[in-house]
């Protein structure tokens, strides 16, 4: 059987978990002179996200919001650091059906809601060389 491959349009984002988003973002502001700084909070996942732009990427930090939820278990067990690495695809639902083929171990059924309302999908990290990595269509 042989598989398409998927084609990444982008690394998108990298994730990093924070345990203080305005602290975070001030740190970062100190060393970089970002394009953008952009502040949302994605309740689902129970997060206030801050997208750092740096040209055609961005520096996505993750502060959680509640005690329960990926990040503040990542938080509280590992601390703070880089959580995920995100690729553009054209299509989520296609990129989470290719990668069950391979075998890898998917975290999402289906696509989920992420920042901006996007859609997004992750590949456990012991499936991906220690990296959770995040299909992201925006």
């Amino acid at each position: 059987m042989s598989l398409s491959k998927l084609k990444p349009e982008a690394v998108t984002h990298v994730g990093i978990a924070v345990l203080d988003l305005e602290k975070a973002i001030s740190d970062y502001s100190a060393l970089f002179d970002f394009d953008k700084v952009e502040r949302m909070e994605v309740g689902t996942e129970g997060v206030k996200v801050a997208m750092l732009s740096c040209g055609s990427s961005e520096i996505e930090l993750l502060c959680p919001t509640r005690e329960e939820g990926a990040i503040a278990k990542f938080v509280r067990e590992k601390g703070e650091g880089i959580h995920h690495m995100a690729i553009r695809v054209p299509d989520v639902g296609d990129a989470i059906e290719q990668a069950r083929k391979l075998g890898l171990s998917v975290l999402d059924e289906k696509p989920r809601v992420g920042a901006r309302g996007a859609e997004a999908a992750f590949i456990h990290p012991k499936s991906f060389h220690g990296v959770l990595l995040e299909f992201y269509n925006r």
